[in-house]
């Protein structure tokens, strides 16, 4: 009853939202970025939610924290210091002025106007159309399931109201009402997560002993040498920590910030909200260990989707297992709605206004922008709804193909001048095809270390080709004003 009443609550105040900031939209630039006038806290804040999605709470968190115990809060760190705080702190601050002096609106505006190619727009484009819409997809198909299982609602009802309520707000109010919205989330995801925390560990007998606990348990349900090694726990650290800095749903928080002054406290704030979140999620995926014997089974398999649902239905007072869900729902709109942006911008403004058709007016780029993020959340539904074996598979692959893709080109052309045409566009190119090869070579399991080997093989590509290529682009001195 009360998560039923927590939920209309929720949607009121989500739509309401999406209402308001309509007023606010009078152009793309307003629809995609806010006109670059989001302030320190919205801009913070949308950056973590948009990072932690229930991808961590229900996926990462319950699976993660079984296979490695307490090993797993690594992952937290790495994401809080690396994917937070030196994001903002390496990447703020230029990519902020780097984009305003090359009058960039997207990740593959920006590879065309500082490296002077059309090809590299069309390419990047391409990547985050099939990569981030199944990934959107995924998102969906989650909270589908958390639907199902803690309003009793079918999974294809679930699907149809989450694509209405995403639908409203994103269309009418764009990336404003995205980050007025993630600070109202954000605020839930905060305090519910130490709520969780505090409830759990006391059932456990306290914060201290569950550690201990974990540590015990662990040894027992998972023997030492079916325990995963090492370097599949650093390659995670890596992929989801350093990740982030190739992603462009993540990079558009710098591009919409109000100003470079505010890229410092954004970043404590960011760090703060990740630390709490981050923290909690992986901290109570590890004390599955304290509560379960093994993986909840569905069909006679193991589903470790299923291990942090059922513990919080089991364990949270009727009143935190409300905010829960909120809080779990809120963390995954927030990442949906910033992936169906940011693939509907590579569609609208970098292939159809960039390349297929120039000179289109402000009002119509501005339809064409709500048209196919409503198409967008559709198709999301679609791939949620029907299981086609490529979505699954571009799925796994899209986190190393995009970084792997966009990560070092990127970097590169913040930092390096001589960083030339040719060899952004070879490392794409390198950082692209070697995700591809080994995911299919290692195998979906090792999928962390695939992607981790192809976000650094273009660091290493780059700087070679740069050297011998030496096709500068012309408006270097531009960017780096």
């Amino acid at each position: 009853m009360l998560s039923a009443l927590f939920l209309v609550i929720f949607v009121v105040v989500i739509i309401s939202i999406g209402i308001w900031s309509m007023r606010k939209i009078s152009s793309v630039n307003d629809f995609f970025l806010g006109s670059r006038s989001i302030g320190p806290w919205l801009s913070a804040i949308a950056y973590g939610t948009t990072y932690f999605s229930a991808v961590l709470f229900i996926g990462f968190a319950g699976k993660l924290g079984w296979s490695f115990g307490t090993n797993v809060l690594w992952i937290a760190l790495g994401n809080v210091i690396i994917g937070c705080y030196l994001s903002w702190k390496i990447l703020g601050k230029r990519t902020r002025r780097m984009s305003n002096n090359l009058k960039a609106l997207t990740m593959p505006d920006f590879f065309q106007k500082r490296f002077d190619s059309k090809l590299l727009k069309i390419i990047s484009s391409l990547i985050i159309f099939i990569f981030l819409l199944p990934y959107s997809a995924s998102v969906f198909k989650g909270l589908g399931h958390l639907f199902e299982i803690s309003f009793h609602i079918q999974y294809n009802i679930a699907l149809i109201f989450m694509i209405f309520l995403t639908g409203i707000y994103l269309v009418l109010g764009g990336y404003f009402a995205i980050a007025v919205n993630d600070l109202v989330m954000g605020v839930i995801m905060f305090f519910g997560s130490i709520a969780m925390v505090v409830i759990l560990s006391n059932n456990a007998g306290g914060i201290i002993p569950a550690f201990s606990n974990i540590a015990t348990q662990y040894s027992a349900h998972i023997p030492a040498a079916k325990q995963p090694d090492i370097l599949l726990l650093i390659a995670l650290i890596f992929m989801t920590s350093f990740g982030t800095w190739g992603l462009p749903q993540m990079i558009q928080k710098f591009y919409a910030i109000k100003d470079e002054k505010f890229i410092n406290k954004a970043a404590i704030i960011t760090t703060v909200f990740a630390t709490v979140v981050v923290f909690s999620a992986y901290f109570i995926g590890s004390m599955t260990h304290i509560f379960f014997n093994s993986v909840p089974l569905l069909e006679g398999k193991p589903v470790f989707d299923l291990l942090i649902p059922t513990l919080l239905t089991q364990y949270l007072p009727e009143f935190f297992l409300a905010i829960i869900f909120i809080l779990i729902i809120s963390a995954s709109m927030s990442t949906l709605s910033s992936l169906v942006l940011v693939s509907a911008s590579a569609i609208v403004m970098d292939l159809y206004n960039g390349i297929i058709q120039k000179n289109i007016s402000e009002k119509s780029l501005l339809f064409l922008m709500r048209l196919v993020s409503a198409i967008f959340i559709l198709f999301s539904w679609i791939i949620a709804t029907y299981k086609f074996s490529v979505i699954v598979t571009l799925m796994s692959l899209s986190w190393g193909a995009v970084a792997g893709s966009f990560m070092a080109p990127y970097m590169y052309g913040l930092f390096w001048k001589k960083t030339s045409k040719s060899a952004a566009l070879i490392g794409m190119l390198s950082g692209f095809f070697t995700a591809i090869i080994l995911f299919f070579l290692l195998g979906p399991a090792k999928s962390p270390i695939s992607a981790s080997i192809a976000m650094i093989v273009p660091f290493i590509v780059i700087p070679i080709v740069s050297v011998i290529s030496k096709d500068t682009p012309p408006n270097i001195e531009t960017a780096f004003q």
